[in-house]
């Protein structure tokens, strides 16, 4: 677990392509050894980056989505969950979107379904709130928008700044939310 967050905030700092084997052991503390044999490679610890981070995502997920009655409620919890896990994973949300394409095709494809299964439990819900009166290739639009007013926050927010992520969330959330009913109006 050390390893691989030190090794995250080390590919954010110099990029993955860039960072060693040896820049990892130093900041570590450790031998270039010991990295090894923990790891093969340092695409195999890219990947149980990504992969922990993702299976952090989705731990239960849905069960807590389906013990929420408004939908409205739902994708609060989405937004705000998802601006936590940030919050406290800040290095490997940032690798997940910068770095998983530098993994081999195999390991890619397996977090990119995790990637796939994220957004269509968020899908699911914002279609549910929408009462299934919107086509699908909008809902997909939709839910990249959101996705995207979370994600984004990478290039501005900090963490240890004034603006606490119960903040972020609720701003995230109003405007995201005032968007979408006045978008499901216009459509009606």
């Amino acid at each position: 677990m050390r390893i691989r967050k030190i090794a995250a905030k080390v590919f954010n700092e110099k990029g993955f392509l860039e960072t060693t084997i040896v820049d990892i052991a130093s900041a570590a503390r450790i031998s270039k050894g010991g990295i090894f044999h923990y790891f093969p490679t340092k695409s195999e610890i890219l990947y149980h980056i990504l992969s922990e981070y993702m299976d952090l995502v989705l731990e239960g997920l849905e069960q807590d989505l389906n013990n929420i009655e408004v939908g409205s409620s739902k994708i609060q919890f989405i937004i705000s969950r998802h601006i936590e896990l940030y919050d406290k994973n800040t290095a490997e949300a940032k690798l997940l979107l910068h770095e998983a394409h530098n993994l081999p095709l195999k390991k890619f494809k397996i977090i990119a379904e995790k990637e796939k299964r994220y957004f269509q439990i968020a899908a699911s819900v914002l279609s549910d709130f929408l009462n299934g009166s919107i086509p699908k290739d909008k809902i997909t639009s939709i839910t990249f928008t959101l996705f995207g007013m979370c994600n984004w926050i990478y290039s501005w927010y900090r963490p240890k700044g004034p603006l606490t992520p119960t903040e972020l969330s609720e701003i995230i959330y109003n405007i995201f939310i005032k968007g979408v009913i006045s978008y499901k109006r216009v459509r009606k």
